[in-house]
């Protein structure tokens, strides 16, 4: 229905951010919000999830983010939710070279995703992604934009997205020191270091 909005960004939250399209607010949800900066001008390529109880417009900074997305929900076991916290969290090139070369020891890092899932993924995907391993999306996921960093706040924001994207308090509190060390770093660059950590690289 909807293949791209193009807009200024009006708000960003832990989970999702808002559009502004002629003075009309499109909420939507994306892997990483902030990647993205209040007052940008952007183009979003989108996905529109409707179930019977919501209808939820699903964003990405590239195309190739998007196909990878579309793929992933079609995997038994992988929800939108799932799929956008391994968009968040995986480089792409990462994740298509772990399902190429069926580890799935890497793909059970991901919230949510148990061995069961991880096997259905490289059942599912592999020989079917390389058309996805290009720079664009190899390049751009955890790209850092030069922007003030806003210290403690930052901290707390990267926390909440992670969080929504279905990490464990547990798993947050063992990384918390190591991410209370970068100070003044903007949410996207905190970000970045929390899921290398996690990913133990």
């Amino acid at each position: 229905m909807y293949d791209y909005i193009k807009g200024e960004v009006a708000r960003i939250t832990p989970e999702y951010i808002v559009i502004d399209r002629d003075g009309l607010g499109f909420q939507i949800l994306t892997p990483n919000p902030f990647r993205f900066q209040v007052g940008s001008a952007e183009l979003v390529y989108t996905y529109l999830q409707v179930r019977e109880d919501i209808q939820q417009l699903i964003g990405f900074k590239t195309l190739s983010e998007r196909e990878l997305f579309r793929k992933l929900i079609q995997v038994t076991g992988i929800g939108p939710k799932g799929a956008l916290a391994i968009l968040a969290s995986g480089q792409p090139d990462q994740v298509i070279g772990a399902i190429e070369r069926e580890d799935d020891a890497f793909l059970v890092k991901f919230p949510g995703v148990g061995k069961k899932t991880a096997r259905q993924i490289i059942l599912d995907l592999k020989g079917k992604l390389h058309d996805l391993a290009d720079e664009e999306i190899v390049g751009g996921l955890f790209e850092v934009e030069e922007e003030e960093g806003t210290g403690n706040q930052s901290l707390d924001e990267a926390l909440q997205a992670l969080t929504a994207l279905g990490y464990s308090e547990r798993e947050l509190k063992k990384i918390t020191p190591r991410l209370e060390e970068l100070e003044g770093e903007t949410t996207d660059a905190i970000m970045k270091k929390a899921l290398q950590l996690l990913f133990g690289s």
